[in-house]
């Protein structure tokens, strides 16, 4: 969603951001020359703090400046203006979201991101709230989910996945909580933005929290009262991908990025740093 004070921000950023190319302007030969060598050499991405901007700073920057290429990463709380300012131009590529949602994106502002490879998997969870037995959940019982199509849909499959509720279409990667076809606990949805859902989890009996928010409130899969199977789709659809433009997916700069982190020693770290919480999807 984006709120009022985000769309402001966004504004007045850009608006800085042309103030400032505008003032800076431009000098002949080997200014210029000198300017255009040093673009190619900095990549821009644009990241959700945990864990993707903690990878992209403590693995990939030192991995990168060896190679020559100076990463700089700036983080988003929201899903949204990440994928804005990958469209603008601002930054180069960003590490955030899954195909599903990427794929969603698109449909909804008619843009045309492509992802370039599949990085890392997050299981999704159910915690604890108010309640702590899933397997004994009260009739009327409420749990918190995304309200995003995409990671609302995923957290109803967990939420079948556990037997309590029953999808029209067991399927579908996109359900809302109207296509319900069987809800024998009467649960109670409470909808908010994915970033929020953490945030919920002291006024309802259980939450299901995207693997990036929950790390950053501390979460962890072992604390889950149930965690989506890794078996069937899981992990195909639901692997953050490193996502940029259509005429900067061969940038050498990002395919070395993609290289740094799909390499053995990419997997070692995850193991290292995050445990089960996130996983490598090559």
């Amino acid at each position: 969603m984006i709120t009022r004070r985000n769309f402001v921000a966004a504004s007045f950023a850009a608006v800085a951001t042309g103030a400032l190319a505008a003032c800076g302007g431009t000098s002949a030969g080997s200014d210029s020359a000198g300017s255009s060598a040093a673009a190619a050499k900095t990549l821009t991405v644009a990241a959700s703090p945990a864990p993707h901007a903690e990878i992209l700073n403590n693995f990939a920057v030192p991995k990168l400046k060896e190679q020559g290429i100076e990463l700089t990463v700036k983080e988003y709380t929201d899903y949204i203006i990440p994928n804005q300012v990958t469209s603008s131009g601002e930054v180069d590529a960003n590490y955030f979201q899954h195909i599903n949602y990427l794929n969603n994106y698109n449909k909804e502002n008619g843009t045309d991101l492509v992802g370039v490879a599949a990085i890392h998997y997050e299981p999704f969870g159910v915690y604890a709230g108010k309640s702590s037995d899933l397997a004994a959940i009260a009739d009327g019982a409420q749990i918190a989910v995304p309200n995003d199509p995409t990671n609302e849909g995923r957290a109803l499959l967990l939420l079948q996945q556990e037997g309590l509720i029953t999808l029209s279409d067991p399927e579908n990667l996109e359900a809302t909580p109207v296509d319900i076809a069987d809800n024998p606990h009467n649960i109670q949805f409470v909808e908010v933005e994915a970033a929020a859902v953490p945030r919920q989890l002291q006024d309802v009996d259980f939450a299901v929290i995207n693997g990036n928010y929950a790390i950053e409130a501390g979460l962890h899969v072992k604390d889950a009262v149930a965690v989506e199977s890794k078996e069937g789709k899981a992990v195909e659809q639901y692997a953050n991908y490193i996502v940029t433009t259509p005429d900067k997916q061969d940038d050498e700069r990002i395919k070395a990025l993609v290289e740094v982190l799909t390499s053995d020693d990419f997997k070692q770290y995850l193991s290292d740093t995050y445990d089960q919480d996130v996983l490598p999807a090559f």
